[in-house]
């Protein structure tokens, strides 16, 4: 016998256990399917720390997103006993005409956040663990920080389950078909289950799920080091703010110390290897870390000590590296949440709010005319 649930959300991760949550405690059946375990390593949602940021370089659009984000993650932590969130303070730097700083700018300003202008030398003085150029310059925004995706998904699991929800680790979805009563069969490698509506929110394995955004959600290998700090604690929390630094060959991010002896970064996009999600390498190669040791060596030099870790994950990007958070023309009762291109996991706790309004509802209240698919065919 099938088993009929309003809701089956496909992929427990960052967006999708946010999704399940939301679903669950408005009172709906939902069944959530995820094929690694909860949490896992092998997407997107992993990797100790992950930045938040009210400051959105990439648009002001996102600022209302993330301020009703950082809500929901101090209600979350409110009702497991979790701590989700840390507050660190954050660096949007680069040489005045990059589209970090101008962009740090112009988002703070059109939605009146509080900011600071910082000179190179001021950064450097005020967070002796920088050593940014006398070109760059620097906006500090004290409310920024990181969250711990692994946390935050387990603490997104245990409510939707106190809330009635039903979580399945370790089974993977292999077909989405529409029934003739207008709900959807999702068939798994160990069973079948009918649905009102389905959310996919599968990351990299999207395109494989959903046809409609094979050309749309392209996954990227990402890699990310953590080094022993020689001066350690000028990279502690209290001295460490989290930041995004454009420089002439590309985006980096950081963050302070937390849970691996190490200075945490990445480059935005790394090599800009797209990959199959089933076939990437996984195992950090030399020139991986190369890369990443000569950027700290240059701009963090009290960073840049021995090795603790390396670690891949993955991006998936859209063509214009904007979300997509949309249903499917031509499949209406299936919901996509997809292509977060590597910043989109401070935005889950909303996300999961917005993916739960269009699966119930088929809109939402959230400003999201940058998410929908229609823009491709208007392109």
């Amino acid at each position: 016998m099938t088993n009929r649930y309003d809701v089956v959300v496909v992929g427990v991760g960052g967006m999708g256990s946010a999704t399940v949550y939301q679903l669950a405690n408005r009172g709906l059946d939902v069944l959530g399917l995820e094929q690694f375990d909860v949490p896992h390593d092998m997407g997107s949602s992993h990797g100790v720390t992950r930045i938040i940021r009210k400051v959105q370089y990439e648009d002001p659009a996102y600022v209302p997103l993330v301020e009703r984000a950082y809500d929901l993650w101090r209600d979350l932590e409110e009702r497991t006993g979790r701590d989700l969130l840390y507050i660190t303070g954050g660096v949007d730097a680069g040489p005045r005409d990059s589209e970090v700083f101008r962009g740090a700018v112009q988002s703070c300003e059109a939605h009146d956040i509080d900011h600071e202008i910082l000179s190179a030398a001021e950064v450097n003085e005020r967070f002796p663990g920088y050593a940014l150029p006398a070109d760059h310059h620097a906006v500090y925004q004290s409310d920024a920080g990181f969250l711990v995706p692994e946390q935050c998904i387990i603490a997104s699991v245990e409510a939707a389950q106190a809330a009635g929800a039903e979580i399945r680790a370790r089974e993977s979805v292999v077909d989405l078909t529409p029934l003739s009563d207008g709900g959807v069969r999702v068939t798994s490698q160990k069973g079948t289950y009918e649905a009102e509506r389905v959310v996919v929110t599968a990351g990299a394995w999207t395109r494989k799920l959903v046809p409609e955004l094979e050309e749309l959600a392209v996954p990227e290998r990402q890699v990310l080091a953590w080094l022993q700090p020689t001066v350690p604690e000028r990279f502690d929390r209290e001295n460490f703010p989290v930041f995004v630094h454009a420089t002439e060959d590309g985006h980096y991010y950081g963050f302070p110390r937390h849970d691996v002896p190490g200075f945490k970064f990445g480059k935005f996009n790394h090599f800009e290897e797209t990959v199959d999600p089933d076939e990437m390498n996984r195992q950090p190669r030399p020139k991986d870390e190369q890369l990443l040791r000569a950027y700290a060596e240059r701009y963090f030099p009290d960073g840049a000590g021995p090795t603790m870790k390396l670690a891949t994950c993955m991006f998936t990007n859209t063509p214009d590296e904007q979300f997509v958070l949309d249903t499917l023309p031509d499949r209406p009762r299936i919901t996509v949440g997809a292509g977060f291109s590597g910043r989109g996991f401070k935005f889950a706790s909303v996300i999961g709010e917005i993916l739960a309004d269009l699966a119930i509802d088929g809109e939402t209240d959230h400003d999201i005319d940058l998410f929908g698919l229609d823009r491709f065919d208007r392109a």
